[in-house]
């Protein structure tokens, strides 16, 4: 019945959390749940629920910064044109709406490139280099790509053109030859957070720049919830810096968002106040619908859009990218699965599957949804251009960007993170890629990382669970990696029979109705995938579950009811 191994976060010092229950006046379960999260005193406490626009850095401590706010400065002195080049997806492209929108108070010689993802692929193409030189345009700007990306820098920069790269990603054992390198990576960059996302980097440049002009800081508040939605899209760590870009990113786009994400709101359904996690499912797959299906710059395009009107029209007709992909990385998904079941063996450590025919667009989420299947890092390739490409998605805390890199001699070009990454290969290396991959996994894959697990916060009692308790969990957003959203267990819980049913067009998901022994009350629980486990459900006996609370909105009404993650008979 548990499909998953349970995993019990340490218990911190009981000295520390019983400072923070007295210090906080909270009960003892919140004050673990916060030493859990590193949090050590009252100091770290107020942080943490009350950040501050003051707790940013001075954007001048990154490498370079300086520089690059110095080269924009005398690019608007001379009246040059600039062109913001960005990814196609939701970091890249919320990253060129925020530098496109934010310069175009200060200068109408202004353009923005997004990358064609079938004909050009990921990063900083020669065909987009050679648009900036053709078209005269002074300086260029790329954002959340180009620091692997030497030869077409080096291209462009050769004909007079600068380059500013301003990238979150690893860089290489050397940098670009730009005019300046913005990256919180770079080996010699001493500033203090090292995790923004594409967006960030970004939004600490405009912070740079409207410092050396004098401008109104404040201004700059107004384009955090771009900041917000690239964060919660690109899966950053939402601690640090990152925590006070989401927390007032998410203030902004829950009052007064830019019409292209007010667009995408009304279309989510949610009534409610949005959450990080709403973000990460409702509003950022919607965005990357443009570069997926057709093209990145029709994202741009909305987000920068002014007109509410105008923005209502684009946001549907990217929906309906959106409902295109569905249907097409679940098609695909099925045809990857057969070709698993078929193709490789049942032991193996990785999965690597390829047919010419998939569509480019979505190989990375389909790649995640074998995970979830066969759970082994994963990598989907698809015919583009001559070459193959693909995405790799990992396994919690198995870097996959590392067994990529112990295999960089069989591939064109590659990029990414720990647990995603993009890559290129030449179609006749592709059996010697598939034998160094799994050799690079095997060799590095520890066996706790060869099965899925849940990591669970604390064990809670039945009547620990209430509306209030509730309310303090939701102080702890914005949610994300390093703040996840809490997990908990609870022992012994009984169904009431008459209320087990499944949902979905397929029965797949379950809904029931929970108690426990000797309580006074019941609650309302779901579990998505679970429907299988129904029947069972009905006999009454008890079992343990592994889950997260959640909010259900319905007909006006609002309800408490839990996310069952996983379950096990008692």
């Amino acid at each position: 019945m548990k499909k998953f191994r349970w995993r019990m976060k340490p218990v911190p010092p009981a000295r520390t959390v019983e400072s923070l229950r007295s210090d906080l006046k909270v009960s003892g379960v919140v004050a673990q749940l916060l030493a859990q999260r590193g949090i050590g005193n009252f100091d770290d406490a107020k942080t943490f629920f009350r950040p501050t626009l003051d707790d940013l850095h001075d954007p001048f401590i990154m490498a370079d910064l300086e520089k690059a706010a110095d080269r924009i400065m005398l690019t608007l002195e001379r009246n040059e044109r600039i062109l913001i080049y960005g990814d196609y997806d939701v970091d890249g492209t919320t990253a060129v709406a925020l530098v496109y929108t934010f310069l175009s108070g200060l200068t109408d010689q202004l353009d923005f490139y997004i990358p064609d993802r079938y004909s050009e692929g990921y990063g900083v193409s020669m065909k987009g280099m050679e648009y900036a030189a053709d078209n005269e345009f002074g300086l260029i700007i790329t954002l959340d790509c180009g620091i692997k990306d030497h030869k077409p820098i080096a291209w462009v920069s050769e004909r007079g053109v600068d380059v500013i790269v301003a990238d979150h990603h690893r860089p290489g054992s050397e940098l670009p030859a730009a005019h300046a390198v913005l990256d919180p990576k770079r080996s010699d960059c001493k500033y203090p957070f090292k995790e923004l996302c594409g967006a960030g980097v970004g939004f600490k440049l405009m912070q740079g720049l409207s410092r050396k002009k004098g401008m109104d800081e404040q201004e700059l508040l107004r384009y955090l919830d771009l900041v917000a939605v690239a964060i919660a899209a690109d899966m950053v760590p939402v601690n640090g810096e990152n925590r006070v870009l989401s927390y007032f990113g998410l203030e902004r786009l829950n009052t007064d968002p830019c019409p292209g994400l007010q667009a995408f709101v009304r279309l989510s359904g949610v009534t409610n106040c949005l959450s990080s996690v709403d973000v990460m499912f409702k509003i950022a797959p919607k965005i990357n619908a443009a570069g997926r299906m057709e093209h990145g710059r029709l994202a741009v395009e909305l987000l920068i859009e002014r007109d509410e009107s105008k923005a209502r029209g684009m946001a549907h007709g990217l929906e309906e990218h959106n409902d295109q992909r569905r249907k097409t990385d679940e098609l695909i998904t099925k045809e990857a699965i057969d070709q698993i079941e078929q193709e490789i063996e049942i032991d193996a450590f990785s999965t690597v599957v390829y047919r010419p025919d998939w569509h480019k667009g979505v190989v990375g989420i389909v790649a995640s949804r074998l995970i979830d299947r066969f759970y082994r890092p994963t990598i989907v390739l698809t015919k583009s251009n001559g070459e193959l490409a693909g995405s790799a998605r990992s396994v919690h805390g198995f870097d996959v960007y590392e067994a990529l890199d112990a295999c960089s001699e069989h591939l064109t070009q590659f990029g990414g993170h720990m647990y995603a990454a993009g890559m290129t290969l030449k179609e006749g290396k592709l059996d010697d890629f598939k034998r160094a991959f799994e050799a690079a996994v095997k060799e590095r894959i520890t066996e706790h990382q060869r099965s899925p697990e849940i990591e669970v916060d604390l064990e809670l009692d039945f009547e620990d669970v209430d509306a209030k308790f509730f309310r303090l969990i939701r102080q702890f957003e914005p949610f994300g990696p390093e703040n996840p959203v809490p997990v908990f267990a609870i022992r012994n819980l009984v169904t009431l029979a008459r209320y087990v049913s499944t949902m979905g067009k397929n029965n797949e998901h379950l809904k029931m109705t929970v108690s426990a022994t000797n309580a006074s009350r019941s609650m309302v629980a779901v579990g998505f995938g679970l429907g299988e486990y129904a029947e069972a459900l009905r006999s009454g006996k008890p079992f343990h579950a592994v889950f997260e609370l959640s909010e259900n909105h319905w007909n006006g009404r609002t309800t408490l009811q839990m996310l069952i993650k996983d379950l096990e008979w008692a």
